[in-house]
Protein backbone atom coordinates (compact mmCIF):
# COMPACT_ATOMS: atom_id res chain seq x y z
CA UNK A 1 0.00 0.00 0.00
CA UNK A 2 3.06 2.51 0.37
CA UNK A 3 4.25 1.67 -2.74
CA UNK A 4 0.92 2.81 -4.29
CA UNK A 5 0.12 5.80 -2.44
CA UNK A 6 4.06 6.59 -3.17
CA UNK A 7 2.95 6.74 -7.00
CA UNK A 8 -0.06 8.43 -6.52
CA UNK A 9 1.66 10.84 -4.61
CA UNK A 10 3.90 11.59 -7.55
CA UNK A 11 1.46 11.35 -10.00
CA UNK A 12 -1.05 13.66 -8.35
CA UNK A 13 2.13 16.36 -7.55
CA UNK A 14 2.98 16.35 -11.31
CA UNK A 15 -0.50 17.64 -11.97
CA UNK A 16 -0.41 20.28 -9.63
CA UNK A 17 2.71 21.65 -11.57
CA UNK A 18 1.02 21.16 -15.20
CA UNK A 19 -2.40 21.87 -13.66
CA UNK A 20 -0.64 25.54 -12.78
CA UNK A 21 0.93 25.87 -15.77
CA UNK A 22 -2.42 25.34 -18.01
CA UNK A 23 -4.02 27.53 -15.40
CA UNK A 24 -1.74 30.27 -16.71
CA UNK A 25 -2.86 29.41 -20.37
CA UNK A 26 -6.36 29.72 -19.09
CA UNK A 27 -5.43 33.22 -17.77
CA UNK A 28 -3.77 34.55 -21.14
CA UNK A 29 -6.00 33.07 -23.83
CA UNK A 30 -9.42 33.36 -21.93
CA UNK A 31 -10.20 29.55 -22.77
CA UNK A 32 -10.16 27.11 -19.85
CA UNK A 33 -11.29 24.23 -22.03
CA UNK A 34 -7.37 23.63 -21.47
CA UNK A 35 -7.98 21.67 -18.22
CA UNK A 36 -9.86 19.25 -20.24
CA UNK A 37 -6.96 18.46 -22.37
CA UNK A 38 -4.44 18.62 -19.55
CA UNK A 39 -6.85 16.14 -17.42
CA UNK A 40 -6.82 13.40 -20.39
CA UNK A 41 -3.35 13.57 -21.17
CA UNK A 42 -1.85 13.43 -17.53
CA UNK A 43 -4.11 10.30 -17.13
CA UNK A 44 -2.22 8.71 -20.20
CA UNK A 45 1.19 10.19 -18.77
CA UNK A 46 0.08 8.25 -15.51
CA UNK A 47 -0.35 4.68 -17.44
CA UNK A 48 2.74 5.03 -18.96
CA UNK A 49 4.76 6.01 -15.75
CA UNK A 50 2.25 3.03 -13.65
CA UNK A 51 3.14 0.36 -16.50
CA UNK A 52 6.68 1.58 -16.11
CA UNK A 53 7.35 1.80 -11.80
CA UNK A 54 4.26 -0.88 -11.08
CA UNK A 55 5.27 -4.09 -9.76
CA UNK A 56 2.84 -6.12 -11.28
CA UNK A 57 3.33 -9.04 -14.04
CA UNK A 58 5.14 -7.94 -17.47
CA UNK A 59 1.73 -8.53 -19.13
CA UNK A 60 -0.59 -6.03 -17.08
CA UNK A 61 1.61 -3.68 -17.12
CA UNK A 62 2.08 -3.57 -20.87
CA UNK A 63 -1.55 -3.71 -21.71
CA UNK A 64 -2.39 -0.98 -19.13
CA UNK A 65 0.48 1.67 -20.30
CA UNK A 66 -0.66 0.69 -24.03
CA UNK A 67 -4.43 0.57 -23.63
CA UNK A 68 -5.03 3.64 -21.22
CA UNK A 69 -2.33 6.04 -22.46
CA UNK A 70 -3.58 5.11 -25.93
CA UNK A 71 -7.16 6.53 -24.69
CA UNK A 72 -5.60 9.44 -22.50
CA UNK A 73 -3.20 10.53 -25.61
CA UNK A 74 -6.40 10.34 -28.00
CA UNK A 75 -8.91 12.48 -25.71
CA UNK A 76 -6.66 15.02 -25.65
CA UNK A 77 -6.11 15.17 -29.18
CA UNK A 78 -9.70 15.45 -29.79
CA UNK A 79 -9.85 17.63 -27.16
CA UNK A 80 -7.37 19.81 -27.83
CA UNK A 81 -8.55 19.84 -31.86
CA UNK A 82 -11.99 21.66 -30.51
CA UNK A 83 -10.28 23.77 -27.97
CA UNK A 84 -8.36 25.78 -30.80
CA UNK A 85 -11.28 25.88 -33.25
CA UNK A 86 -14.40 26.55 -31.32
CA UNK A 87 -15.10 29.05 -28.86
CA UNK A 88 -14.55 28.41 -25.07
CA UNK A 89 -17.02 25.47 -24.05
CA UNK A 90 -20.31 26.73 -22.79
CA UNK A 91 -19.43 25.17 -19.54
CA UNK A 92 -16.43 27.27 -18.70
CA UNK A 93 -17.96 30.61 -20.27
CA UNK A 94 -21.13 30.52 -17.76
CA UNK A 95 -18.36 29.31 -15.11
CA UNK A 96 -16.72 32.83 -16.18
CA UNK A 97 -19.36 34.37 -16.14
CA UNK A 98 -20.85 33.13 -12.67
CA UNK A 99 -17.20 33.66 -11.09
CA UNK A 100 -16.95 37.22 -12.91
CA UNK A 101 -13.22 36.54 -13.77
CA UNK A 102 -12.00 35.27 -10.49
CA UNK A 103 -8.97 33.90 -11.38
CA UNK A 104 -8.41 32.58 -7.89
CA UNK A 105 -11.71 30.07 -8.59
CA UNK A 106 -10.10 29.27 -11.46
CA UNK A 107 -7.42 27.88 -9.76
CA UNK A 108 -8.62 25.93 -7.22
CA UNK A 109 -10.83 24.40 -9.93
CA UNK A 110 -7.74 23.41 -12.12
CA UNK A 111 -6.32 22.46 -8.81
CA UNK A 112 -9.27 20.00 -8.21
CA UNK A 113 -9.16 18.63 -11.73
CA UNK A 114 -5.20 17.99 -10.76
CA UNK A 115 -6.65 16.19 -7.47
CA UNK A 116 -9.15 14.33 -10.16
CA UNK A 117 -6.31 12.97 -12.36
CA UNK A 118 -4.59 10.91 -9.11
CA UNK A 119 -7.96 9.65 -8.23
CA UNK A 120 -8.65 8.30 -12.01
CA UNK A 121 -5.31 6.88 -12.22
CA UNK A 122 -6.04 4.51 -9.46
CA UNK A 123 -7.66 1.94 -11.53
CA UNK A 124 -4.94 2.14 -14.24
CA UNK A 125 -2.48 1.62 -10.80
CA UNK A 126 -4.04 -0.89 -9.55
CA UNK A 127 -4.55 -3.23 -13.14
CA UNK A 128 -0.31 -2.80 -13.63
CA UNK A 129 0.02 -3.93 -9.93
CA UNK A 130 -1.67 -7.07 -10.94
CA UNK A 131 0.89 -10.06 -10.83
CA UNK A 132 -0.51 -12.79 -13.06
CA UNK A 133 1.74 -13.26 -15.64
CA UNK A 134 -0.31 -14.77 -18.41
CA UNK A 135 -3.12 -13.57 -20.99
CA UNK A 136 -6.16 -14.62 -18.67
CA UNK A 137 -10.37 -14.29 -19.63
CA UNK A 138 -10.42 -11.24 -17.46
CA UNK A 139 -7.47 -9.29 -19.08
CA UNK A 140 -9.28 -10.43 -22.77
CA UNK A 141 -12.26 -9.14 -21.55
CA UNK A 142 -11.00 -6.08 -20.73
CA UNK A 143 -9.42 -5.12 -24.12
CA UNK A 144 -12.53 -6.40 -25.75
CA UNK A 145 -14.43 -3.94 -23.05
CA UNK A 146 -11.73 -1.69 -24.22
CA UNK A 147 -12.35 -2.09 -27.95
CA UNK A 148 -15.75 -2.09 -27.85
CA UNK A 149 -15.87 1.39 -26.07
CA UNK A 150 -13.28 3.01 -28.25
CA UNK A 151 -15.14 2.17 -31.36
CA UNK A 152 -18.49 3.08 -29.82
CA UNK A 153 -17.28 6.82 -28.67
CA UNK A 154 -16.05 7.01 -32.05
CA UNK A 155 -19.21 6.59 -33.82
CA UNK A 156 -21.38 8.40 -31.63
CA UNK A 157 -18.44 11.45 -32.04
CA UNK A 158 -18.67 11.08 -35.69
CA UNK A 159 -22.24 10.85 -36.02
CA UNK A 160 -22.73 14.09 -34.02
CA UNK A 161 -19.80 16.27 -35.94
CA UNK A 162 -21.54 14.88 -39.35
CA UNK A 163 -24.89 16.13 -38.03
CA UNK A 164 -23.64 19.88 -36.90
CA UNK A 165 -21.51 19.99 -40.23
CA UNK A 166 -24.80 20.82 -41.87
CA UNK A 167 -26.05 24.17 -41.41
CA UNK A 168 -30.00 23.23 -41.37
CA UNK A 169 -29.35 21.38 -38.40
CA UNK A 170 -28.19 24.43 -36.62
CA UNK A 171 -30.03 25.04 -34.00
CA UNK A 172 -31.64 20.95 -34.38
CA UNK A 173 -30.67 18.16 -31.74
CA UNK A 174 -29.12 15.38 -33.36
CA UNK A 175 -31.12 12.27 -33.09
CA UNK A 176 -29.08 10.57 -35.51
CA UNK A 177 -27.66 6.63 -35.34
CA UNK A 178 -26.51 5.95 -31.55
CA UNK A 179 -27.86 9.81 -30.29
CA UNK A 180 -31.61 8.09 -30.93
CA UNK A 181 -31.33 5.72 -27.75
CA UNK A 182 -28.95 7.90 -25.82
CA UNK A 183 -28.84 11.58 -25.38
CA UNK A 184 -25.13 10.87 -24.42
CA UNK A 185 -23.84 7.83 -26.24
CA UNK A 186 -20.26 9.18 -26.08
CA UNK A 187 -20.32 9.79 -22.29
CA UNK A 188 -21.93 6.22 -21.93
CA UNK A 189 -18.94 4.85 -23.99
CA UNK A 190 -16.70 6.96 -22.05
CA UNK A 191 -17.73 5.73 -19.06
CA UNK A 192 -18.10 2.12 -20.09
CA UNK A 193 -14.37 2.28 -21.03
CA UNK A 194 -13.07 2.69 -17.06
CA UNK A 195 -14.55 -1.00 -16.97
CA UNK A 196 -12.03 -2.31 -18.67
CA UNK A 197 -9.41 -1.58 -16.34
CA UNK A 198 -11.76 -3.37 -13.60
CA UNK A 199 -11.25 -6.41 -15.68
CA UNK A 200 -7.57 -5.84 -16.40
CA UNK A 201 -6.96 -5.57 -12.68
CA UNK A 202 -8.67 -9.21 -11.64
CA UNK A 203 -6.48 -10.65 -9.16
CA UNK A 204 -4.71 -7.61 -8.05
CA UNK A 205 -4.23 -7.41 -4.14
CA UNK A 206 -6.43 -4.23 -4.47
CA UNK A 207 -8.69 -5.01 -7.03
CA UNK A 208 -11.61 -3.70 -5.07
CA UNK A 209 -10.24 0.04 -5.59
CA UNK A 210 -10.40 -0.19 -9.49
CA UNK A 211 -14.03 0.01 -8.97
CA UNK A 212 -13.43 3.75 -8.45
CA UNK A 213 -13.23 4.57 -12.12
CA UNK A 214 -16.34 3.68 -13.29
CA UNK A 215 -18.00 4.76 -9.81
CA UNK A 216 -16.54 8.49 -10.08
CA UNK A 217 -16.91 8.53 -13.87
CA UNK A 218 -20.45 7.61 -13.56
CA UNK A 219 -20.85 10.55 -10.42
CA UNK A 220 -18.91 13.18 -12.53
CA UNK A 221 -21.23 12.37 -16.15
CA UNK A 222 -24.21 12.12 -13.88
CA UNK A 223 -24.44 15.23 -11.07
CA UNK A 224 -21.05 16.97 -11.69
CA UNK A 225 -19.52 18.56 -15.01
CA UNK A 226 -20.83 16.23 -17.31
CA UNK A 227 -24.23 16.06 -18.37
CA UNK A 228 -26.17 18.82 -16.35
CA UNK A 229 -23.87 21.15 -17.65
CA UNK A 230 -23.97 20.26 -21.19
CA UNK A 231 -28.25 19.51 -20.90
CA UNK A 232 -28.14 22.68 -19.51
CA UNK A 233 -26.31 24.24 -22.06
CA UNK A 234 -28.91 22.57 -24.81
CA UNK A 235 -31.68 24.15 -23.18
CA UNK A 236 -30.94 27.63 -23.57
CA UNK A 237 -29.71 27.23 -26.81
CA UNK A 238 -32.45 24.72 -28.33
CA UNK A 239 -35.33 24.98 -25.85
CA UNK A 240 -38.55 22.85 -26.60
CA UNK A 241 -36.78 20.82 -29.32
CA UNK A 242 -34.58 19.51 -26.39
CA UNK A 243 -37.04 19.32 -23.62
CA UNK A 244 -38.87 16.46 -26.02
CA UNK A 245 -35.50 14.98 -27.13
CA UNK A 246 -35.05 14.35 -22.85
CA UNK A 247 -38.77 13.29 -22.39
CA UNK A 248 -37.57 10.97 -25.19
CA UNK A 249 -34.38 9.65 -25.01
CA UNK A 250 -32.95 8.04 -22.35
CA UNK A 251 -30.22 9.87 -20.80
CA UNK A 252 -27.06 7.67 -20.63
CA UNK A 253 -27.53 4.00 -21.26
CA UNK A 254 -28.98 3.61 -24.32
CA UNK A 255 -32.46 1.92 -24.70
CA UNK A 256 -35.41 2.36 -27.41
CA UNK A 257 -36.58 5.97 -27.59
CA UNK A 258 -40.54 6.56 -25.86
CA UNK A 259 -43.44 7.92 -28.50
CA UNK A 260 -42.60 11.36 -29.22
CA UNK A 261 -45.91 13.41 -28.60
CA UNK A 262 -45.53 16.07 -32.06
Amino acid sequence: MNELLLHLGIVWMTSVLAMSAVWYIQKRTGNAGFVDVAWAALLGVAALYYGVVADGALLPRLVVALLAASWGFRLALHLLHRVLNEEEDGRYAHLRAHWQGHQGKFFLFFQAQALAVGLFSLPFLVAASNPVPELTATITLGICVWLASLVGESIADLQLARFRSNPRNRGKTCRDGLWRYSRHPNYFFEWLHWFAYVCLAWGSPWFVLSLIGPALMLVSLCWVSGIPFVEAQSLRSRGDDYREYQRTTSMLIPWFPKNSEK
